[in-house]
């Protein structure tokens, strides 16, 4: 691999020459978590439960929670779990959440941080780019813990866990991260 000047001459010949790529990369997290992969290797038998659609920004040394001007997600203002995109789930079977039905189907999710919680919030406003939030639309409220996360995450990361009830959406970034329990008919 070049390295020094060679690799920044490298790095410019391959530069694609239509489109600047996105800092804050494209993801899917599954429910279950393995889904396309055991899918592809001819699980049929496998219930798909939720996708979700989002960005990954970096950290990038950036102060990202906090009450001050340099904070990327300020306490009390709606962040829309991600960059770029607004983030969206889709729920293929009902599901439920701290003892509410959430119908299936496809929804945005956002979030208001605070220093010990955040608030998750579904919406069915589902055509809007970044924070367009229109809250007569809000299907669905919850608040999580926020809990410490070391070592610190350098992308922002959403990802289901399997539990014995249905899945864990773990949300983490920096040094903080929190879970919305969702629980589902096995």
């Amino acid at each position: 691999m070049p390295s020094g000047k060679h690799a920044a001459d490298s790095n410019l010949q391959n530069k694609n020459p239509y489109i600047d790529p996105d800092l804050s990369p494209l993801d899917m997290s599954w429910c279950p978590a393995n889904y396309p992969v055991d899918k592809m290797q001819g699980n049929d038998s496998l219930r798909l439960i939720a996708r979700l659609v989002y960005s990954r920004p970096f950290k990038k040394g950036r102060q990202i929670f906090g009450d001050t001007a340099q904070s990327l997600c300020p306490y009390g203002k709606p962040w829309r779990l991600g960059a770029n995109e607004a983030t969206e789930i889709t729920l293929f079977e009902n599901v439920s959440i701290e003892g509410k039905n959430i119908p299936k189907g496809t929804y945005v999710m956002y979030c208001i941080p605070y220093p010990d919680r955040w608030m998750i919030i579904f919406n069915s406003n589902i055509y809007t780019w970044g924070l367009h939030i229109n809250a007569a639309k809000d299907i669905f409220k919850a608040e999580v813990p926020v809990m410490k996360q070391l070592p610190a995450l350098e992308q922002f990361t959403m990802v289901f866990q399997n539990t014995a009830t249905g899945a864990d959406l773990l949300m983490g970034w920096d040094n903080v991260k929190a879970v919305l329990p969702f629980t589902f008919a096995k």
